[in-house]
């Protein structure tokens, strides 16, 4: 393969901090799907260090949290044969480039980090004083640059998160001589689809309204029947508008047709059905779309094996890589020092 034909290595990584549920299916996996071909190199992680930069008090559920996720990655199609799949702790290889990094990256960089500075403000909850939480966006620049990834994917919103690294990486490569670090690029994902939870807000673990993809058929079925829907049809026959009706908004995203949705949005603009009928469709529709999944995550739990050695598999195909990066740093920086 030519050097022009080289697939891009694509690489993105999720934190252990809860189940995953319908946001995460419809907003990010599905995108992690499509990397699975002939242009792309694929390079998913669990970010478990990043877990502890807001999550350091409490940490006893990460190894089931780390556990459950790559299991329903698995469950969803992602194939260990064609995507290398690892646990970020299992390469410290990332936490030395973190420090390297950290040399150069100038304090006031990591202080307008948007993220950073949204999250301060909007987490209450936990104590972010921390170190670690500060020094984030080297910790992901680590992740990048460790595995030479050179394509990241984002959404149109989240550019500016990914030119930080790209800024310590130019710094450290200015400093330390050209090529070193590979530069990354954004790739644009399909765009994820927005999904409201149970009570209408955005769907997130954290306000309790969420469908998770671990969730048994009849759990799902259960929660589908509570979800919130239009609230000015108070009687049947008032007429509703599908456009800002929550059950509507997830219905379209797993229901068997077009024609369905097209129905349930007729009937509802003219008041001639109701939503309890509504919701009854939606739970059908919702069991028959996440059957095969679950189907595939039965047959996952039977090897109790399996999830480890997946990500003991993936961890060895990721590690020569970072050990060479390693390796160029220490040379460029003069840390190779023999004694001789």
């Amino acid at each position: 393969m030519s050097e022009q034909a080289k697939p891009k290595r694509v690489l993105t990584g999720y934190r252990p901090t809860g189940k995953l549920h319908l946001g995460h299916w419809f907003g990010n996996l599905m995108s992690m799907l499509e990397f699975q071909h002939e242009d792309y190199e694929p390079f998913f992680f669990v970010a478990d260090w990043h877990a502890l930069t807001s999550n350091w008090q409490n940490t006893q559920n990460i190894p089931q949290f780390t556990e459950d996720m790559v299991m329903d990655w698995l469950a969803a199609g992602l194939d260990p044969k064609k995507t290398v799949i690892y646990r970020q702790s299992d390469i410290p290889e990332v936490a030395e480039l973190s420090l390297y990094m950290s040399m150069v990256t100038p304090m006031s960089w990591l202080e307008r980090v948007p993220t950073y500075k949204e999250q301060k403000q909007n987490i209450t909850d936990k104590d972010l004083s921390n170190v670690g939480f500060f020094l984030y966006p080297n910790l992901m620049s680590a992740d990048i640059a460790i595995m030479r990834a050179d394509a990241i994917p984002v959404g149109k919103d989240q550019e500016a998160h990914l030119e930080i690294n790209r800024e310590i990486v130019r710094r450290f490569n200015g400093t330390y001589g050209e090529g070193i670090l590979v530069e990354p690029h954004e790739v644009y994902a399909k765009d994820g689809q927005k999904v409201p939870g149970i009570d209408g807000r955005k769907m997130s673990k954290s306000y309790g309204n969420s469908i998770y993809l671990s969730d048994t058929i009849e759990d799902m079925k259960k929660k589908a029947m509570q979800f919130m829907t239009d609230p000015a049809r108070k009687l049947k026959t008032d007429p509703g508008e599908p456009n800002i009706c929550p059950l509507h908004q997830v219905h379209k995203l797993v229901a068997q047709s077009p024609e369905d949705i097209a129905k349930w949005e007729e009937c509802c603009r003219a008041g001639s059905c109701g939503c309890v009928a509504h919701k009854k469709a939606f739970a059908e529709d919702i069991a028959a779309y996440f059957e095969p999944f679950h189907e595939r995550r039965q047959e996952i739990e039977k090897d109790s094996d399996y999830v480890r050695d997946v990500l003991i598999d993936g961890a060895k195909r990721a590690k020569p890589i970072a050990e060479k990066v390693i390796s160029d740093c220490r040379e460029a920086m003069h840390l190779n020092y023999t004694g001789k």
